[in-house]
């Protein structure tokens, strides 16, 4: 491995999270906070599907993260198995399976909240998800393969307004992967001065740029290279399937 790439992996979020366990530095804590604010949804959208009311959802998600710091679930995190998107719902069922009991006797928001929850946005997300087609599992794993997609783009987006090209965003981002177009690129091309090899071009780099934040944002969540290209192909699998 070049010294480049272990550098990388020395300093992403998730390897940066799996130390906290044993030094509980502000780094670590922050990043702890920036993952899980990233990550709560797949969550929610998981204890929902097993049937569990908005409320009750939104709650067990919050006393989640409160126990995951409170608790130190990362001591039992395992290096050789370095994915956070498995690490989290697998934490995640044994809370449910250990302290639902006791979450159900406390008076509901009796808690100090780590994260800040928008349970109608929850829910109006939640209104899209497949009705039946797909179980917890599977939706969990959709809603982080999608959240890190919709990441990867808002980047994208926002380098393309820092460098004042945010018109040519908004007009070419549709032939983004999974998008759907609206017009042909000659058209497109023509409403921003440029012609329809400028425009192929245009939209060849922002795919390469694209596909290289989508890298980046699956990087922050393992601690190994040899996990990093199992982990794209399962999320690009899942992010497809309807």
């Amino acid at each position: 491995m070049s010294d480049a790439l272990q550098q990388i992996f020395a300093t992403t979020r998730w390897t940066i999270i799996l130390r906290a366990a044993h030094d509980a530095s502000p780094e670590a804590l922050t990043a702890l906070t920036e993952v899980c604010r990233g990550y709560w949804y797949p969550l929610y959208a998981y204890v929902r599907r097993q049937g569990f009311d908005p409320h009750t959802a939104q709650d067990l998600t919050q006393d989640f993260f409160a126990k995951l710091i409170e608790k130190n679930y990362l001591a039992g995190a395992d290096r050789q198995r370095g994915r956070f998107r498995w690490f989290l719902i697998t934490a995640f069922k044994c809370f449910l399976a250990n302290e639902f009991d006791r979450f159900r006797a406390q008076k509901r928001g009796g808690g100090e909240k780590p994260l800040s929850l928008d349970q109608m946005s929850a829910e109006e997300r939640y209104a899209h998800e497949p009705a039946d087609s797909m179980n917890a599992d599977l939706i969990y794993d959709r809603r982080w393969a999608l959240d890190l997609l919709a990441r990867a783009r808002t980047r994208l987006k926002e380098e393309y307004e820092q460098g004042d090209k945010g018109r040519r965003f908004e007009l070419l981002s549709q032939f983004l992967p999974g998008e759907q177009p609206s017009a042909s690129q000659a058209v497109l091309g023509e409403q921003l001065g440029l012609n329809e090899n400028a425009v192929k071009q245009e939209v060849h780099r922002m795919r390469k740029r694209m596909a290289e934040l989508i890298r980046s944002e699956v990087e922050q969540t393992v601690s190994h290279p040899d996990d990093l290209e199992d982990e794209l192909r399962h999320l690009v699998d899942i992010a497809c399937r309807r």
